[in-house]
Order: structure tokens, then sequence, then C-alpha cells
């Protein structure tokens, strides 16, 4: 079993930054693929970034590259996700997911294990 904690969401201006942090307990995190989504009302849950276990490749939704960064911390079971000039539409609940196994996809059935989620709220 795999505990996943989001932290980091908030309210923000468009333009502005914000860190995202998902700490992870239950398994060896370093071979787990990592990934974050989002889900706005009314919305499906759509892919935003992924890692994948050793950290060697990230992935990003043609939304936010050169926006966000992905990244992992093996050593603090932590994955992250730096958002940088975001955009009101941006605004979601933003979810860490974690996968049996180190690839990752972009589809949120791949996942295993899933956060509470986290609100980020963009004012323009």
């Amino acid at each position: 079993q795999v505990q996943l904690v989001e932290s980091g969401g908030g309210l923000v201006q468009a333009g502005g930054s914000l860190r995202l942090s998902c700490a992870a307990s239950g398994r060896t995190f370093s071979s787990s693929g990592m990934g974050w989504f989002r889900q706005a009302p009314g919305k499906e849950r759509e892919f935003v970034a992924a890692i994948r276990g050793s950290g060697s490749s990230t992935y990003y939704a043609d939304s936010v590259k050169g926006r966000f960064t992905i990244s992992r911390d093996n050593a603090k079971n932590t994955v992250y996700l730096q958002m940088n000039s975001l955009k009101p539409e941006d605004s979601a609940v933003y979810y860490c997911a974690a996968r049996i196994g180190s690839l990752v996809f972009t589809t949120a059935l791949e996942y295993d294990y899933w956060g509470q989620g986290t609100q980020v709220t963009v004012s323009s």
C-alpha cells in the first residue's frame, strides 16, 4: 500500500508561482513512476506531468510545457511540481499519483495510488 499526501496549493495571481509537494510512504518510492494530474470543475482529470522512478525522464502536457517542472527527491520520498507563469486556466485540484513500476504514462488509469488532492486557484 502507498500513501500520498499533497501540499503547497493555494491562491496566487496570474503570472505567479507555486510549488506542490507530494510525500509518499508505504513502499519503495524510488521504483515508482510518479505523476501529477489536475481536475477542474466540470472537466475530466487530465495529465500534467510525470517522472520515472530514477528521475531520468520527465514528461509534460503541452499546456504546461516550459512553465512547470516535475522533480523528485528519492531520499525524501517526495515528488515536486514547480509551477511558474501560472494562468487562470491552471486552476484545478492537483493530484499526485504513483504507479507500481518505474515507467510512467499519461493516462490516469495506469496509476495505482492517488493522493487526496490540493487546490490551486489562479486569479486574473
